[in-house]
C-alpha cells in the first residue's frame, strides 16, 4: 500500500494523468478531460471554478488498487492518491497534502521542465522529507525534450536524477518508451490506451542511446548508494534486481529521484509510471512516523504502522460540506472504527466518530473502519486542522501544543 501526491506546476498535467490513474486502475469507467466542454466530467476536479478554469484549487482525495504485471507476475497494491493544486495561490493545500504523505509523483512538462512552482513544490517535499518520482508529461508536445528536465532537476532542484526510461519518438511521433532496467520496448494499445504490450525490440536507432542512457542511470546510483558504488567499483554488471533495489533505497532515503516519462492526454506510458510508484516509493511501514509523548514532555516517539496497535490520527484538512464539516484524517497507527471514541489531543474533549467515509473527489463511500496507513474523512467531530486524535490511552500528539 501506498500514499500518494500528484504534484506539479500548474498546467503540467496532474489532474490529467490522475484521470489516467484512475481509469486504468478501473477506479472510474471513462475518461474526461479538464478542460472544454468534456471537463464537467473530470472526476478530481469538482469544483465549477475549476472545471471552468481548468486548473486544481483544492485537494482532492481518492484510492484505487492496482495489479501489477511484470516478467509472468502480478502484484496487487493498494494507492491513496491525493490530486494537489499546482498554482502558487494555493500553497497552503499543498502543504496540508504533504504532511500526510508517504510519496510523491513530481509531475514536470517535458516542454517547460522545472518552473517556479515545481522549485516551490520542491522545498515542500524537502521539508517533509518526501521521497519522489518524477514523470516528465507531455511527451507529445512540440519541443518535447526529458533530458533538459532531468537536467534541471539536477541543477535547479539539487537531487540526483535519472532517467529509467528513453522515449520512442518524441512531439507527433511519441510513440511509447524503452524501459532501461530490463531493456524491453513498452507500447500502449487500446482506445484509451489501457493495453500495454512489451517487446525484446528496441527501435535499431535506439538501442545506443538506451545504453548509453543505462549506463548514466548505474553511474548516478553509484553516486548515492553504497551497495551500487562497490558494484560499480568492482567492475562488476549490476543485475535488473540489484538496480530496481538500489532505486528504491536511494529514492527512499531522499537521495534520488528517478524519472519516467510519457504523455497522459495520449494515453501513453501513464501505467509504466504506475509501475514506479509501486516498485520505488515507500509504504507506510516503511516510513519513519513520529508522535510527541506529552506525558514525557513531548519526546518524540516512533508510530508503527500496525493495525493492532492504540489509535493515533491526524486531522489534515477540513472541507463544509452538505452534511456539515467534513474531516480528513490520515491514521498512523491502530484502527479507526465507526461509533469509536475517540480524544483530542489539543484539546482533551472526547469525541464520537459517528460516520467514515472513504473520499473518491467529491463522492463518498461509508465503511466501517480504517486501518493504519489509510486516508479517510469523518463527519460530525468538531476540529481543527492539524489536531491529532488518538483512542484516549496514548498522551500522543503530532504537534506540539506546549504553548
Amino acid at each position: 500500500m501506498a500514499n500518494g501526491d500528484m504534484q506539479a506546476h500548474i498546467d503540467s498535467g496532474k489532474t490529467t494523468v490522475t484521470e489516467r490513474v484512475l481509469y486504468y486502475t478501473g477506479r472510474i469507467n471513462s475518461i474526461h478531460e479538464v478542460r472544454g466542454k468534456d471537463a464537467v466530467g473530470a472526476k478530481m476536479d469538482s469544483m465549477d471554478l475549476e472545471r471552468e478554469k481548468g486548473i486544481t484549487i483544492q485537494s482532492a482525495a481518492t484510492f484505487c488498487d492496482w495489479i501489477k504485471k511484470e516478467d509472468g507476475k502480478e502484484d496487487k497494491y493498494h494507492i491513496n492518491l491525493i490530486d494537489t493544486p499546482g498554482h502558487i495561490d494555493f500553497t497552503i493545500e499543498v502543504e496540508r497534502a504533504l504532511r500526510v504523505l508517504d510519496g510523491a509523483v513530481m509531475i514536470l512538462c517535458a516542454v517547460s521542465g522545472v518552473q517556479s512552482q515545481t522549485i516551490t513544490v520542491d522545498r515542500q517535499m524537502k521539508r517533509y522529507n518526501i521521497p519522489r518520482i518524477s514523470f516528465v508529461n507531455k511527451m507529445d508536445r512540440m519541443g518535447a525534450n526529458p533530458w533538459k528536465a532531468v537536467e534541471q532537476i539536477n541543477q535547479k532542484l539539487r537531487i540526483a536524477a535519472a532517467a529509467l526510461q528513453v522515449p520512442i519518438g518524441r512531439e507527433d511521433h511519441f510513440q511509447g518508451v524503452v524501459d532501461l532496467i530490463r531493456m524491453k520496448a513498452i507500447y500502449n494499445e487500446g482506445e484509451k490506451g489501457e493495453l500495454t504490450r512489451e517487446t525484446d525490440e528496441i527501435p535499431a536507432d535506439l538501442v545506443e542511446l538506451c545504453k548509453e542512457k543505462r549506463q548514466k542511470l548505474i553511474e548516478t546510483l553509484a553516486d548515492v548508494d553504497d551497495e551500487m558504488a562497490e558494484i560499480f567499483l568492482d567492475e562488476r554488471t549490476p543485475t535488473n534486481v540489484q538496480i530496481k533495489a538500489a532505486i528504491r533505497r536511494a529514492t527512499i532515503s531522499l537521495k534520488f529521484t528517478p524519472v519516467m516519462m510519457g504523455s497522459a492526454l495520449a494515453d501513453k506510458s501513464v501505467q509504466p509510471m504506475l509501475n514506479g510508484v509501486c516498485d520505488y516509493l515507500p509504504n507506510p511501514a516503511e516510513v519513519e512516523n513520529m508522535a510527541l509523548d506529552k506525558k514525557r514532555k513531548e519526546a518524540p516517539v516512533k508510530l508503527v504502522s500496525y493495525n493492532s496497535l492504540p489509535f493515533v490520527g491526524l486531522a489534515f484538512k477540513l472541507e463544509e460540506s452538505n452534511f456539515g464539516q467534513l474531516t480528513y484524517i490520515r491514521v498512523y497507527q491502530g484502527t479507526l472504527r465507526k461509533g469509536m471514541n475517540v480524544f483530542n489531543a489539543r484539546s482533551d474533549k472526547k469525541v464520537k466518530i459517528p460516520k467514515i467515509v472513504r473520499m473518491h473527489s467529491n463522492e463518498m463511500e461509508e465503511v466501517q473502519e480504517i486501518g493504519a496507513g489509510e486516508i479517510c474523512a469523518v463527519f460530525g467531530v468538531d476540529c481543527a486542522s492539524g489536531d491529532t486524535f488518538t483512542d484516549g490511552g496514548l498522551g500522543f500528539t503530532m504537534v506540539s501544543v506546549i504553548p
